[in-house]
C-alpha cells in the first residue's frame, strides 16, 4: 500500500464536525498512513489518549494547527507542523490569537444587527455547547450555522455570500500577526512553517511578499484543485526550494464535497515534515 499522507485536517476543536478520535478511524478506513490535524488557531485536540489511539491504528499522527494572519488587508493562513505541543510561549501566542478571534466576531455580530439579525456572543457561545460543535474556536462559520437555526438564512453558503464572506457587507478581517511573526513564533518551537492553499490568495502583490518569507513549505496539492494550478504551484516551490505539502482541508459535514484525503503527500515529504 502506498504512502499517503493528509496534512490539513479540522476536528470540532474549530470548524470541523469530527473528534479527533473520528478522524483517526476515519484515516484508517480512508486508508490513510498520517495524518495533522490543522485546527484553527488551537491544538487542543491533542493528549496522549489521541497519540495512544493513532499508534494503536498504525497511523502517524504529527502536531499541528492552521494559524491565521493578514498581510496587506488578505487573509494569509499558515500551517504549523511537528512543533513543541508543551511550549509555554505557544500557548500563550495560541491564547493571544483566540482573544484576537473573539473581538473580530464581536465585531461582525455588531454589523450583523445592524441588518436587523439579533445574534449576540452568548448566543454564540450556547448555540456551540448546544450542538456539540467547536470546542475551542469559534467563527463565521459558527455564526452562519446560528443564523440558520434562527431562521435568517437556509444555508451557510447564503450566510457567507449574504453577509460574512470576505468583502461581504458584516466581513471583519480583525487584529491579526503577520505571517512573519506567525513564522517566527512556529521556528521558535522549532516547527515547520507552511503556507497554506496559496491558490486561494488573489492578490500578486501578496503572493510575491509572502515568497520572500522564510517558509519552509508551500502547500501545493490542495483539496480538489486541478493539477494544473498544482504544478504552477510545485514550480515555485522548487525554485524557491520549499517542502511541497498536500492536504484536504477536510472539515466533515460542513464540506461533504471534500473527502479525507482527497488531497495527500507521499512519506518522502512527510519526512521532510518530521526532521
Amino acid at each position: 500500500m502506498d504512502f499517503r499522507a493528509d496534512l490539513h485536517v479540522h476536528s470540532y476543536f474549530s470548524d470541523g464536525t469530527d473528534s479527533p478520535q473520528e478522524l483517526l478511524y476515519l484515516a484508517k478506513e480512508k486508508n490513510l498512513s498520517a495524518i495533522a490535524i490543522t485546527d484553527h488557531d488551537t491544538i487542543d485536540a491533542y493528549d496522549d489518549k489521541l497519540f495512544e489511539l493513532a499508534k494503536k491504528l498504525d497511523i502517524k499522527l504529527i502536531v499541528g494547527s492552521e494559524i491565521s494572519s493578514k498581510l496587506l488587508d488578505s487573509t494569509v493562513h499558515i500551517l504549523a507542523y511537528n512543533f513543541d505541543l508543551k511550549s509555554k510561549s505557544f500557548s500563550i501566542f495560541l491564547n493571544q490569537l483566540l482573544e484576537k478571534r473573539k473581538d473580530r466576531n464581536i465585531k461582525i455580530l455588531e454589523k450583523l444587527n445592524k441588518k436587523n439579525i439579533d445574534i449576540s456572543e452568548s448566543d454564540l457561545i450556547e448555540s456551540s455547547k448546544k450542538t456539540n460543535t467547536s470546542k475551542t474556536v469559534l467563527g463565521r462559520v459558527h455564526i452562519a450555522k446560528l443564523m440558520i437555526e434562527k431562521g435568517y438564512v437556509k444555508t451557510i453558503n447564503e450566510a457567507f455570500e449574504s453577509y460574512i464572506k470576505d468583502d461581504g457587507p458584516c466581513f471583519v478581517m480583525g487584529d491579526r500577526f503577520s505571517p512573519k511573526e506567525v513564522i517566527d513564533q512556529i521556528h521558535l518551537v522549532n516547527g515547520k512553517a507552511v503556507l497554506a492553499h496559496p491558490n486561494q490568495i488573489k492578490r500578486s502583490k501578496v503572493i510575491d511578499a509572502l515568497l520572500e518569507l522564510d517558509f519552509d513549505g508551500i502547500e501545493v496539492y490542495y483539496a480538489k484543485l486541478f493539477p494544473i494550478y498544482e504544478r504552477r504551484w510545485l514550480k515555485i516551490a522548487e525554485k524557491k526550494n520549499l517542502i511541497a505539502t498536500g492536504g484536504s482541508d477536510f472539515h466533515g459535514f460542513i464540506k461533504p464535497y471534500i473527502t479525507l484525503g482527497c488531497s495527500w503527500c507521499d512519506e518522502n515529504t512527510f519526512n521532510k515534515i518530521i526532521n
